[in-house]
This record gives C-alpha cells, structure tokens and sequence, in this order.
C-alpha cells in the first residue's frame, strides 16, 4: 500500500551504482546506473537519469538515458526527455515531451530486466 514517498534524492546529489527501492521514490538529483523500484518512481524537472529504471508507476519530467519498464502506467510530462524505449501498459504523453525509442504497450504483466 502506497503511503506516500519516502524517499528523495535532491537537487544537487550524484549517485553512482545500483539502486532498489522498496516502496516510492522521488529523484531531482542525478543517478548513473540502474534504478528499481516497488511502487511509484518521480523524476522531476532537475533530475537526471542514465541508466534503466524497472517500477510498477512512473511520472516523469527530468531526462532519462536508458529503458523504463513500468509494470502499469508511465505519465511523461512537459519537458521530459527520454532517450530510450518504454515498454508499460498505460502510457500518458504531454505536449513538449521529446522521446527517442520505441514503446511497447501490452496488457499482461511486463516482464523483463532493468
């Protein structure tokens, strides 16, 4: 059951390796490397990701630099920047989002590596 995120990596912060989340995570700092995570991962305005990110929801508004695979639904808003392919069930696409990759939408369960 989702309570919220609890965990935030600010502006500023640089991150280098491996990162599982149990739970929600918000991102405004910078990650190299891979990213999974239970529940719900945010990356915003400022953040920046390169590497693949393996959650169940995303919203995203930073860059990112690699595959997102989300088990239900992927919301890109206004001004994000996604370099790599999406493979989700549910997809939302503001205006102003630049994506370079392939999407693969399906309704049975996503199932491959981050």
């Amino acid at each position: 059951m989702r309570e919220g995120i609890l965990n935030v990596i600010g502006k500023g912060a640089k991150i280098e390796g491996k990162i599982k989340i149990s739970g929600s995570i918000r991102v405004d700092g910078e990650i190299i490397g891979d990213i999974i995570v239970s529940e719900l991962f945010v990356l915003g305005k400022s953040g920046i990701i390169k590497g693949n990110i393996k959650t169940h929801n995303a919203t995203i508004s930073g860059r990112i630099e690699g595959t997102l695979i989300a088990e239900d639904k992927v919301e890109l808003l206004n001004g994000t920047g996604l370099d790599g392919d999406i493979a989700c069930k549910k997809l939302i696409v503001e205006e102003g989002v630049i994506l370079d990759g392939n999407v693969k939408m399906r309704e049975k369960k996503v199932v491959q590596k981050a």
